[in-house]
């Protein structure tokens, strides 16, 4: 099982940036704009360039963030995962204006534990598959916003799913 590369989307995110002649700021916010609707409406607190740039750094990102940056940049998590086998079947939803790309960690969540429960796995063989602790698997469940990217990547590989499987385009 491969982690998804953080860096790799970032290094993209940033060939992307300078060839659009863009500075961190205007990338964040041509991002953001994206649903520039949705936002209006919900009145969000933006993207930030510092959000962006600290992807390098820290080496993963939010699962929400990374579908900020794959909407932009036009591509499926698939691509940052070296190794990972494509069907065709990986594509984003196409997200209009008035909606954003998200995760449904419930639906991650119930695929993850209906796998394991039918496998005959505990939560702590499950996280020392998925190289996480039995908590965070856990947490999965009641998760309002995120988990790392490079968590969500290993689970759908472990589920033998596209991510697209578990991202919709959401309205509010």
């Amino acid at each position: 099982m491969s982690d998804f590369d953080a860096v790799a989307l970032f290094e993209a995110m940033d060939a992307q940036r300078i060839a659009r002649g863009l500075s961190w700021r205007e990338a964040a916010n041509q991002i953001w704009d994206l649903s520039a609707e949705l936002n209006e409406r919900r009145r969000d607190h933006p993207i930030s360039a510092s959000t962006l740039t600290g992807i390098a750094k820290r080496r993963d990102t939010t699962c929400q963030h990374a579908l900020f940056i794959l909407r932009w940049l036009g591509v499926a998590p698939e691509q940052f995962v070296p190794g990972i086998r494509r069907d065709g079947g990986d594509a984003l939803p196409r997200a209009g204006p008035n909606q954003r790309l998200r995760w449904n960690l419930k639906a991650l969540y119930d695929a993850l534990n209906t796998r394991r429960v039918e496998q005959g796995l505990s939560w702590p063989a499950l996280a020392a598959d998925l190289r996480c602790t039995a908590h965070q698997l856990k947490g999965i469940r009641t998760a309002r916003f995120a988990i790392g990217m490079r968590l969500a990547m290993r689970i759908v590989q472990w589920l033998d799913r596209p991510a697209s499987t578990y991202v919709y385009a959401a309205e509010w």
